[in-house]
Protein backbone atom coordinates (compact mmCIF):
# COMPACT_ATOMS: atom_id res chain seq x y z
CA UNK A 1 0.00 0.00 0.00
CA UNK A 2 1.50 3.27 -1.16
CA UNK A 3 -0.71 5.74 1.58
CA UNK A 4 1.00 7.57 4.34
CA UNK A 5 -0.31 7.17 7.28
CA UNK A 6 -2.73 9.81 8.36
CA UNK A 7 -0.54 11.33 10.99
CA UNK A 8 1.90 11.84 7.92
CA UNK A 9 0.06 12.98 5.61
CA UNK A 10 -1.23 15.62 8.06
CA UNK A 11 2.48 16.52 8.64
CA UNK A 12 3.28 17.09 5.40
CA UNK A 13 0.47 19.02 3.53
CA UNK A 14 0.08 21.26 6.93
CA UNK A 15 3.84 22.25 6.39
CA UNK A 16 2.94 23.35 2.55
CA UNK A 17 0.10 25.74 4.41
CA UNK A 18 -2.91 23.39 3.43
CA UNK A 19 -5.60 23.41 6.17
CA UNK A 20 -8.74 21.61 6.58
CA UNK A 21 -10.39 24.86 5.02
CA UNK A 22 -8.07 25.52 1.79
CA UNK A 23 -9.53 24.98 -1.54
CA UNK A 24 -6.10 22.58 -3.15
CA UNK A 25 -5.70 22.75 -7.07
CA UNK A 26 -3.37 19.92 -8.13
CA UNK A 27 -1.38 20.04 -10.97
CA UNK A 28 1.31 18.34 -12.92
CA UNK A 29 3.86 19.17 -15.06
CA UNK A 30 3.77 15.94 -17.43
CA UNK A 31 3.79 16.23 -21.31
CA UNK A 32 -0.11 14.17 -21.45
CA UNK A 33 -1.54 16.93 -19.76
CA UNK A 34 -1.90 14.83 -16.73
CA UNK A 35 -0.23 12.29 -14.88
CA UNK A 36 -0.22 12.32 -10.84
CA UNK A 37 -2.03 14.82 -10.41
CA UNK A 38 -5.76 12.76 -10.56
CA UNK A 39 -3.26 10.54 -7.79
CA UNK A 40 -3.21 13.70 -5.94
CA UNK A 41 -6.73 14.78 -5.75
CA UNK A 42 -7.68 11.24 -4.53
CA UNK A 43 -5.41 10.94 -1.51
CA UNK A 44 -6.99 14.19 -0.32
CA UNK A 45 -10.50 12.75 0.04
CA UNK A 46 -9.48 9.54 0.91
CA UNK A 47 -8.31 11.85 3.86
CA UNK A 48 -11.42 13.46 4.19
CA UNK A 49 -10.76 16.43 2.29
CA UNK A 50 -13.44 17.12 -0.48
CA UNK A 51 -12.24 20.76 -1.51
CA UNK A 52 -9.86 19.58 -3.64
CA UNK A 53 -9.83 20.04 -7.62
CA UNK A 54 -7.43 18.96 -10.61
CA UNK A 55 -6.23 21.59 -13.16
CA UNK A 56 -7.80 20.56 -16.48
CA UNK A 57 -5.09 19.91 -18.68
CA UNK A 58 -2.42 20.41 -16.08
CA UNK A 59 0.43 23.25 -16.03
CA UNK A 60 1.71 22.34 -20.04
CA UNK A 61 -1.45 23.74 -21.23
CA UNK A 62 -1.51 26.68 -18.61
CA UNK A 63 1.26 27.88 -20.17
CA UNK A 64 0.56 27.46 -23.45
CA UNK A 65 -2.40 29.52 -22.50
CA UNK A 66 -0.45 32.42 -21.40
CA UNK A 67 -1.99 32.53 -18.00
CA UNK A 68 0.70 33.79 -15.33
CA UNK A 69 2.99 31.96 -14.07
CA UNK A 70 6.37 32.53 -11.30
CA UNK A 71 9.81 31.56 -10.90
CA UNK A 72 9.48 32.56 -7.28
CA UNK A 73 9.78 30.15 -4.45
CA UNK A 74 7.01 29.94 -2.43
CA UNK A 75 6.98 29.45 1.55
CA UNK A 76 3.72 28.86 2.53
CA UNK A 77 3.00 29.42 6.58
CA UNK A 78 2.41 26.14 8.11
CA UNK A 79 -0.97 25.33 8.83
CA UNK A 80 -2.61 22.69 10.46
CA UNK A 81 -4.56 19.76 8.51
CA UNK A 82 -6.39 17.26 10.13
CA UNK A 83 -6.82 14.16 8.47
CA UNK A 84 -9.42 11.62 8.25
CA UNK A 85 -9.08 8.40 6.11
CA UNK A 86 -11.94 7.57 4.26
CA UNK A 87 -12.30 3.30 3.96
CA UNK A 88 -14.31 3.25 1.50
CA UNK A 89 -12.56 5.20 -1.18
CA UNK A 90 -9.93 2.54 -0.19
CA UNK A 91 -10.16 -1.37 -0.73
CA UNK A 92 -7.86 -4.05 0.30
CA UNK A 93 -6.08 -7.08 -1.10
CA UNK A 94 -8.47 -9.02 1.13
CA UNK A 95 -11.37 -7.37 -0.16
CA UNK A 96 -10.48 -8.05 -4.16
CA UNK A 97 -9.67 -11.27 -3.27
CA UNK A 98 -13.54 -11.64 -1.72
CA UNK A 99 -15.26 -9.60 -4.47
CA UNK A 100 -13.83 -12.66 -7.23
CA UNK A 101 -16.58 -14.47 -5.60
CA UNK A 102 -19.07 -11.97 -4.41
CA UNK A 103 -18.71 -9.90 -7.53
CA UNK A 104 -20.10 -6.62 -5.46
CA UNK A 105 -17.34 -4.30 -7.32
CA UNK A 106 -16.71 -4.07 -11.00
CA UNK A 107 -12.93 -3.88 -11.19
CA UNK A 108 -11.51 -1.93 -13.78
CA UNK A 109 -7.79 -1.48 -14.78
CA UNK A 110 -6.00 1.70 -16.26
CA UNK A 111 -2.79 0.01 -17.64
CA UNK A 112 -2.51 0.20 -21.39
CA UNK A 113 -4.25 -2.90 -23.35
CA UNK A 114 -0.47 -5.11 -23.86
CA UNK A 115 0.41 -4.90 -19.97
CA UNK A 116 -3.03 -5.89 -19.25
CA UNK A 117 -2.93 -8.49 -21.62
CA UNK A 118 0.24 -9.73 -20.85
CA UNK A 119 1.75 -8.82 -24.57
CA UNK A 120 3.86 -6.38 -23.14
CA UNK A 121 6.05 -6.08 -20.10
CA UNK A 122 5.70 -3.81 -17.20
CA UNK A 123 7.49 -0.45 -17.53
CA UNK A 124 10.84 -0.37 -15.18
CA UNK A 125 9.61 -3.18 -12.99
CA UNK A 126 11.76 -6.07 -12.56
CA UNK A 127 10.34 -9.82 -11.82
CA UNK A 128 6.92 -8.38 -12.03
CA UNK A 129 5.42 -9.90 -15.24
CA UNK A 130 2.34 -8.34 -17.22
CA UNK A 131 -1.28 -9.72 -16.90
CA UNK A 132 -4.31 -8.82 -15.14
CA UNK A 133 -6.90 -9.77 -12.22
CA UNK A 134 -9.32 -12.16 -13.16
CA UNK A 135 -12.54 -10.50 -14.25
CA UNK A 136 -11.09 -7.02 -14.45
CA UNK A 137 -12.14 -4.75 -17.40
CA UNK A 138 -9.76 -2.66 -19.02
CA UNK A 139 -9.76 1.08 -19.73
CA UNK A 140 -6.66 2.19 -20.54
CA UNK A 141 -5.74 6.01 -18.66
CA UNK A 142 -4.48 7.71 -21.68
CA UNK A 143 -7.90 7.33 -23.39
CA UNK A 144 -9.65 9.58 -20.94
CA UNK A 145 -7.54 12.34 -22.01
CA UNK A 146 -7.73 14.66 -25.10
CA UNK A 147 -4.94 14.71 -27.59
CA UNK A 148 -3.96 18.18 -26.10
CA UNK A 149 -4.45 16.82 -22.38
CA UNK A 150 -7.54 18.05 -21.55
CA UNK A 151 -10.12 15.71 -19.35
CA UNK A 152 -12.64 14.25 -21.93
CA UNK A 153 -16.61 15.68 -21.77
CA UNK A 154 -18.98 14.09 -19.32
CA UNK A 155 -21.07 12.73 -22.06
CA UNK A 156 -17.69 10.90 -23.38
CA UNK A 157 -16.25 9.46 -20.70
CA UNK A 158 -20.26 8.09 -19.75
CA UNK A 159 -20.09 6.71 -23.62
CA UNK A 160 -16.77 4.88 -23.05
CA UNK A 161 -18.19 3.13 -19.51
CA UNK A 162 -20.95 1.99 -21.46
CA UNK A 163 -19.11 0.70 -24.60
CA UNK A 164 -16.64 -1.42 -21.83
CA UNK A 165 -20.20 -2.00 -19.99
CA UNK A 166 -18.78 -0.68 -16.87
CA UNK A 167 -22.64 0.32 -14.68
CA UNK A 168 -21.53 4.00 -13.15
CA UNK A 169 -24.75 2.62 -10.66
CA UNK A 170 -23.06 -0.07 -9.11
CA UNK A 171 -19.68 -0.08 -6.66
CA UNK A 172 -16.85 0.41 -9.20
CA UNK A 173 -12.76 -0.89 -8.04
CA UNK A 174 -10.04 0.91 -9.93
CA UNK A 175 -6.26 -0.93 -10.46
CA UNK A 176 -3.66 -0.08 -12.59
CA UNK A 177 -0.06 -1.40 -11.45
CA UNK A 178 0.32 0.61 -8.38
CA UNK A 179 -2.25 2.90 -7.58
CA UNK A 180 -1.40 5.59 -9.37
CA UNK A 181 -3.52 5.27 -12.37
CA UNK A 182 -5.85 3.79 -11.17
CA UNK A 183 -6.95 7.10 -9.81
CA UNK A 184 -7.63 9.07 -13.89
CA UNK A 185 -10.69 5.94 -13.28
CA UNK A 186 -12.06 7.61 -10.53
CA UNK A 187 -11.84 11.32 -11.25
CA UNK A 188 -13.41 10.40 -14.84
CA UNK A 189 -16.28 8.46 -13.19
CA UNK A 190 -16.57 11.79 -10.32
CA UNK A 191 -16.93 14.06 -13.65
CA UNK A 192 -19.93 11.64 -14.81
CA UNK A 193 -21.68 12.39 -10.94
CA UNK A 194 -20.14 9.05 -9.26
CA UNK A 195 -17.54 10.21 -6.20
CA UNK A 196 -17.80 6.86 -4.39
CA UNK A 197 -14.92 4.77 -6.93
CA UNK A 198 -12.39 2.94 -4.39
CA UNK A 199 -8.93 2.69 -5.76
CA UNK A 200 -7.17 -1.04 -5.08
CA UNK A 201 -3.80 0.90 -3.87
CA UNK A 202 -1.90 -2.35 -3.92
CA UNK A 203 -3.11 -2.85 -7.61
CA UNK A 204 -1.32 -5.32 -9.71
CA UNK A 205 2.57 -4.97 -8.07
CA UNK A 206 0.69 -7.07 -4.83
CA UNK A 207 -1.75 -9.04 -6.85
CA UNK A 208 1.08 -10.53 -8.55
CA UNK A 209 3.23 -11.32 -5.78
CA UNK A 210 0.03 -12.59 -3.77
CA UNK A 211 -2.79 -13.17 -5.48
CA UNK A 212 -3.86 -17.30 -6.24
CA UNK A 213 -2.08 -18.48 -9.60
CA UNK A 214 -5.84 -19.06 -11.37
CA UNK A 215 -6.86 -15.27 -10.67
CA UNK A 216 -3.50 -13.85 -12.63
CA UNK A 217 -4.28 -13.72 -15.88
CA UNK A 218 -1.75 -13.02 -19.19
CA UNK A 219 -1.89 -14.08 -22.65
CA UNK A 220 1.82 -14.64 -22.44
CA UNK A 221 1.09 -17.66 -20.47
CA UNK A 222 -2.12 -18.97 -21.18
CA UNK A 223 -3.61 -17.34 -24.20
CA UNK A 224 -6.40 -15.82 -22.78
CA UNK A 225 -7.58 -12.21 -22.20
Amino acid sequence: MMLPSEAGFSDYVGRLGISNDTHVVVYDGDNLGSFYAPRVWWMFRVFGHRTVSVLNGGFRNWLKEGHPVTSEPSRPEPAVFKATLDRSLLKTYEQVLENLESKRFQLVDSRSQGRYLGTEPEPDAVGLDSGHIRGSVNMPFMDFLTEDGFEKSPEMLRAMFEAKKVDLAKPLIATCRKGVTACHIALAAYLCGKPDVAIYDGSWSEWFRRGPPETRVSQQKDGKA
